[in-house]
Parts: C-alpha cells; structure tokens; sequence
C-alpha cells in the first residue's frame, strides 16, 4: 500500500510540476519531456530515417514540398509573433523531405522535421491540398504533440505499476484481470481520446495556417472526401482509432473554414490558392 501511493503521488507530482502552455489554445499540457531532451532525438531519428529511405529530390514535386512547408512555416511565425509568442520557434529546424513510398502518409517530427509519402500526392491533388496536409503536420510540432503523448505514456506507466503494486498480494489470476483490464482500459479509455483530441486539434490550428499561408481552407475537407474514397470507407470505429473518423474530420473543418478566413484576413490575406 505504502509503494503504491508513493508512486501515485509522484504521478501527481510530475502532473503538476511539468506543465506548458499551448499556445494556440491558451491550455496547460503535459510536458514531463522538454524540447531539450526531445528535438536532439527527433532530429537524430529523422537523418537516420533519411538514410535508409529513397528520398526524392530536385523534381517539382520535391520542390513543391520544399516551398509549401516554407510558406506554412512562416505563417507559424507570423501568428505566433503577433500573438505573444515571438522565439517560440528559435529551436525549430524546419526541414521538408518528399520519400518515395506507396503510402498514403505524411508526418512532422517534433522541432520541425519533415516527411511527405508520393503515395499521398495523387489524393492532396493540388497545392492547397498539399498545404491541408502540411498545416495538419506542423502543428502537431508546434503544439508539441509529440512531447504530450510521451509524457502521457510515463504517466500511464506509473498507474501500471501502482496498480500491479495494489493486487499484488492477490491471486495469479486476479493479478492477470487487473493486468488486461487496465491495458484495455486505459488504451481505449484515455490514451486513443487523447490522440484524437491532438488530431482535432491539428486540423483546426493547421487550417489557420494554411489560411494564413494564402492557401484556400475550403480545400482541407475537400481532400478529407479524397481520402475517405481512397480507404474505402475502410477504418475502425471511432472510439478504437487514434484519429477522429473521417466523416467527424469533414463536418468539422467545413465549420471551420469561416474561422480561419477571418483569422487570415487579420494578416492581410483576402485570397486564396
């Protein structure tokens, strides 16, 4: 009993103690990792990524990859200095890579590090639906996302143990229960929310962007219908995938459209690509 609250409280203690702001939310996140200790390893996983991978270059695609993360990257800056957060991104090393790979995929390491799929390229179709994607990717690194979800999963870790510590003087078989029980549940129940809720979150921060990169935001739910086609409609029910169902992506983003038009219109950007 006595190890078990000392690792409960130490699970609270972190939870308070290690907090950041987001900025584009204004709400407190977990950051028990800071970016000192994870953008050195993300940049470092990114070159040996790089390196075993056929990375596409000095082809208009590549370029095309190159320029939109540019424009989307300074639409980061831009909202942030304007709104209180100049040298937000000081450590950020912005880098856009174009992979040769059938996936339908692209992502952003944490501190900027960035992977286009030519797989994805036939659905994004278009500049501004390359920019839906790139926005999308960006701010998952801006919002540090990545940090948030590690630190989630050392917070995980410690109810694991607190609670192996707590039917530990049970039966085998009670011990088995708990041990399926909170895998199941706190999977389903907290870590797969909490990875929605960063998606919802990227798509709504990264249609600002783009908006505010000159990029029509009406494009975003646009490609979201592309790529619902593309799967066939083929994806597990919401409550057991880490991102939101492409249907709920769509309602959303087009509710959103108005929203970062106005934000853009701010920035002096009335047209859109």
């Amino acid at each position: 009993m006595k190890t078990r609250n000392i690792l409960i409280t130490l699970g609270l203690v972190l939870m308070i103690a290690a907090c950041a702001t987001n900025p584009f939310t204004g709400k407190k996140t977990l950051a028990l990792v800071s970016n000192d200790q994870l953008f050195p390893m993300a940049f470092q996983q990114y070159d040996q990524f790089l390196a075993e991978n056929p990375v596409v270059t000095n082809t208009s695609e590549a370029q095309m990859i190159t320029r939109i993360g540019q424009k989307i990257a300074t639409a980061s800056e831009r909202w942030l200095t304007a709104n209180g957060y100049a040298g937000y991104l000081k450590d950020y090393q912005w880098e856009y890579n174009l992979v040769k790979d059938s996936a339908v995929n692209a992502w952003c390491m944490p501190g900027g590090k960035i992977v286009f799929y030519t797989g994805i390229l036939p659905i994004a179709k278009n500049e501004a639906g390359i920019a839906a994607v790139m926005g999308h990717e960006v701010a998952h690194a801006l919002a540090n996302h990545g940090a948030q979800r590690m630190s989630a999963g050392q917070l995980q870790q410690i109810a694991g143990v607190a609670g192996a510590v707590a039917v530990g003087g049970k039966s085998q078989e009670t011990q088995q229960i708990f041990a399926t029980a909170f895998g199941l549940g706190s999977q389903l129940g907290v870590m797969l929310p909490f990875s929605r809720s960063h998606e919802t979150e990227a798509d709504r921060i990264g249609l600002t962007l783009m908006a505010i990169a000159g990029y029509d935001p009406a494009e975003a739910p646009e490609l979201w219908k592309r790529m619902k086609a593309a799967s066939g409609g083929q994806s597990p029910p919401e409550f057991m995938s880490t991102h939101p169902h492409p249907d709920t992506r769509i309602q959303n983003l087009t509710a959103w459209i108005p929203e970062a038009k106005a934000e853009a219109k701010k920035y002096g950007v009335t047209s859109f690509q």
